[in-house]
């Protein structure tokens, strides 16, 4: 007997129901309507971790163009060749050359290799009728200030018609007193703090309390002295005696040069060379300085209605991540102090 026309059930009954799919009997049951919810939550949920990573990268991708323009603008804004003022170079002038902040190696510290660039272009330039170094500094390396010191010497016996002028604001001391001192002529406030000639090399030991907590140094050398300074081993009194030969002897380049470049100027003061600082009014009268003023003092009395500065700029994304940086340690800095202090008022209870 001949199966066609098949029936209209059997067709259907010979098809296996997709698991996708709820079973239907012409209405949705609650456990349908519950897997139809679930599938738009989840679709929604999709979308929008699709557009939260979007929202990111239009974010990122906007932080690095800001960032970018920040450079530029930088850049642009603190040229090497005198900086905003674009004519300073031709008209008349008085140059300023930066010394602010911490003597040393570093490419965000005032190193000589910098500033020797900045004094090149400071004297050669047609306009520039005498050279300020504004100094605001508690000092750093001898050797960095010595080589800017030799610097200066350098181009006044080269451009004798031009004046070098220190003009020290807050701090001139140590290292920056150095530099200030190949100067012609200083300038302070009365209030600055000036001087500090002398020499530290700081060091601690920390070797019985090594020994307290149980802590064994097993550092291994070759040449009897080689671990000199170390703070987990005693210092020996011969390597004491070393220590303080070479800083003296580094102290005797500083007065040297000191000398040298304020001359008969310097009084007699048994302190003068001890390492103590003065205010600038004290300094004057000690000879380490010459004359009250500022820059812009400086400038008219010159008679010259410009300043244009040649210190070299610094990368403004350096400058920033500097900037965060020193806040992270200050902050961690302050938080040990104050975990220290805790410390301390506890065990003084």
């Amino acid at each position: 007997m001949s199966d066609w026309p098949p029936k209209p059930d059997s067709s259907q009954s010979s098809r296996s129901p997709d698991p996708r799919l709820p079973e239907s009997n012409g209405s949705l049951t609650q456990g349908d309507a519950l897997q139809v919810l679930e599938k738009a939550v989840l679709a929604s949920v999709q979308e929008q971790r699709r557009a939260r990573r979007w929202s990111i990268f239009f974010k990122l991708l906007a932080f690095a163009y800001l960032l970018l323009l920040f450079m530029i603008v930088g850049r642009g804004c603190s040229t090497r060749d005198g900086g905003a003022v674009s004519v300073g170079s031709t008209s008349p002038h008085l140059a300023v050359v930066d010394i602010d902040g911490t003597i040393g190696s570093g490419s965000n510290d005032v190193n000589s290799e910098d500033v020797s660039e900045a004094l090149e272009k400071a004297f050669n330039a047609s306009g520039s009728k005498a050279i300020a170094l504004k100094i605001n500094s508690p000092g750093g390396s001898p050797v960095q200030s010595d080589e800017i010191w030799q610097e200066i010497k350098r181009l006044q016996a080269a451009h004798k018609d031009k004046k070098v002028y220190a003009v020290i604001g807050d701090m001139g001391a140590s290292g920056a007193y150095y530099i200030a001192s190949a100067a012609d002529e200083i300038y302070v406030n009365p209030s600055s703090l000036v001087g500090s000639i002398g020499v530290i090399m700081p060091n601690y030991g920390v070797s019985e309390l090594a020994r307290k907590i149980g802590v064994e140094d097993r550092t291994m050398t070759a040449g009897a002295h080689k671990a000199i300074l170390s703070p987990t081993q005693p210092l020996k009194h011969e390597e004491q005696a070393h220590i303080q030969k070479l800083l003296d002897n580094v102290h005797g380049h500083f007065i040297a040069a000191v000398k040298a470049g304020r001359g008969n100027r310097l009084k007699e003061n048994p302190d003068m060379f001890s390492g103590l600082f003065w205010t600038g009014e004290q300094a004057i009268a000690l000879g380490l300085a010459d004359h009250n003023g500022s820059i812009s003092s400086l400038a008219r009395e010159l008679k010259l209605d410009k300043t244009v500065e040649y210190t070299l700029p610094t990368n403004p994304l350096e400058s920033l991540l500097g900037r965060m940086g020193t806040s992270i340690g200050q902050g961690i800095g302050m938080s040990i102090q104050q975990r220290l202090e805790s410390q301390q008022t506890a065990e003084l209870r």
